[in-house]
């Protein structure tokens, strides 16, 4: 930090007179050097965002910190404050004045290029040929301007005011035109000590991490075992194999959920064919029904995503060297061997980071549970049932029920859990670790 404060110091000396107009007035160094198309376009920059922040911007600023200190009251006719539109406001001025401290210091640092280019006898560039030289030598900056502006404004700022609420207390009776407040780590406290969230909290966070490993495990070996079985040269027609779970893969996930909950219902096949034997009618999804929904969510998200990872491994096993394996069987391997010596390895070291998205994706499985028994509460849980994951914890606090701010609190532990167990497994994989070994 001392050194570039002493850089800094050092550059702020040999900057020069235009360099320091360009500190107080943004473009005034670009004017001065002969760049003027540059330079107003550099102080209309800072006079709209001096205006924004006159007329609207340091309200915004103050109100993120108070989210609001007026009341509202319908009866008498007083408007009072929107906490939740003053927080996301809040957020946008901060944005921006991120995004204005940016161009400034790319003001200074242009100003100081200028003088350089200068002093070493060549020509300052005119705004036409740098617009040029963006539209040509740096084309990939032109194109990703709107995109970047695009994921600020429609990504990070709803993920900000997402994690932003997990610290207040909005929801439930306090929403607008209640005043909302900031509470601090509250809502985690309640998640992990209050009788009335804990335990299903944990049994719920338990349930979701067994739920995703096996749910991962199973889809990655069914199709990974698809794969290897419709490689082998002894199966015909392979081309007419592939197409059922390519079928069952391109038919709309919701659709094929609720086809396996009329299948298992009362009055589905499944029990149609155990009564015709002589056997009373099972409740696979009932109230009392825990492992065998469970086992049926399983089965079900298996048939939905084993074919991505069949094709996919198809695609990959397609590439492997074959005299591996004949070098293997002179040295006397068998068939299991060689699965676990080359044909894993290999495979694995190419979908490793596929296996991690659908990890993330099993954890946070909205459709699985919600199509096949959506809208239970069950007795030792709030708010939930024994097959709920935490994003259906999450809906139905936040949206049927209006627990903001835990809904909240509960995105962004599945956040850090998520994050924590990705990075960290892909990290000490052998895809980041050994990256040139199947080069």
């Amino acid at each position: 930090m001392k050194g570039k404060m002493e850089q800094a110091a050092g550059l702020l000396r040999d900057s020069g007179p235009n360099v320091k107009l360009s500190i107080v007035i943004m473009g005034g160094g670009q004017f001065k050097y002969g760049a003027r198309g540059k330079g107003i376009l550099f102080f209309l920059i800072q006079l709209s965002v001096l205006y924004y922040f006159i007329t609207r911007g340091f309200a915004d600023i103050a109100g993120f910190f108070t989210l609001g200190t007026k009341k509202g009251d319908a009866w008498l006719g007083v408007t009072g404050d929107n906490s939740v539109v003053m927080l996301l406001m809040g957020i946008f001025a901060w944005l921006v004045l991120a995004a204005f401290l940016y161009l400034y210091a790319m003001n200074i640092g242009d100003a100081y290029r200028m003088k350089k280019r200068l002093e070493q006898g060549r020509r300052i560039l005119t705004l036409r040929e740098e617009a040029m030289q963006l539209w040509d030598k740096k084309f990939y900056v032109t194109v990703l301007i709107l995109p970047v502006a695009g994921v600020f404004v429609f990504n990070v700022l709803p993920i900000i005011f997402m994690i932003l609420i997990a610290f207040t207390n909005y929801g439930g009776t306090v929403v607008p035109p209640e005043l909302v407040d900031w509470v601090g780590a509250a809502n985690f406290v309640k998640l992990l000590s209050l009788s009335q969230f804990a335990p299903t909290f944990v049994k719920i966070l338990g349930w979701n991490l067994l739920w995703a490993v096996a749910a991962t495990v199973l889809n990655y070996f069914a199709g990974l075992g698809l794969a290897l079985l419709l490689d082998k040269d002894c199966v015909k027609g392979k081309a007419f194999w592939r197409m059922f779970p390519v079928l069952a893969y391109a038919i709309p996930g919701f659709i094929t959920l609720l086809a396996f909950k009329f299948m298992f219902s009362y009055g589905g096949p499944v029990n149609q064919l155990i009564t015709a034997g002589g056997g009373a009618a099972i409740g696979f999804l009932d109230l009392d029904a825990k492992w065998t929904a469970r086992l049926i969510g399983i089965v079900v998200n298996c048939w939905i995503s084993t074919p991505s990872i069949m094709l996919l491994a198809t695609g990959i096993l397609s590439n492997r060297d074959i005299s591996l394996y004949e070098a293997a069987r002179i040295d006397g391997a068998g068939k299991w061997k060689q699965f676990l010596r080359i044909t894993m390895p290999f495979v694995l070291f190419s979908t490793l980071p596929v296996l991690i998205g659908q990890f993330v994706g099993n954890f946070n499985n909205f459709g699985i549970f919600y199509f096949l028994r959506g809208g239970l509460y069950m007795d030792g849980y709030f708010l939930a049932s024994d097959t709920d994951l935490l994003i259906n914890w999450l809906y139905n606090l936040s949206i049927n029920n209006n627990y903001y701010c835990l809904g909240a609190a509960i995105s962004l532990v599945i956040f850090v859990i998520t994050s924590i167990i990705s990075l960290t497994v892909y990290i000490k994989s052998p895809s980041y670790r050994e990256e040139d070994t199947f080069r």
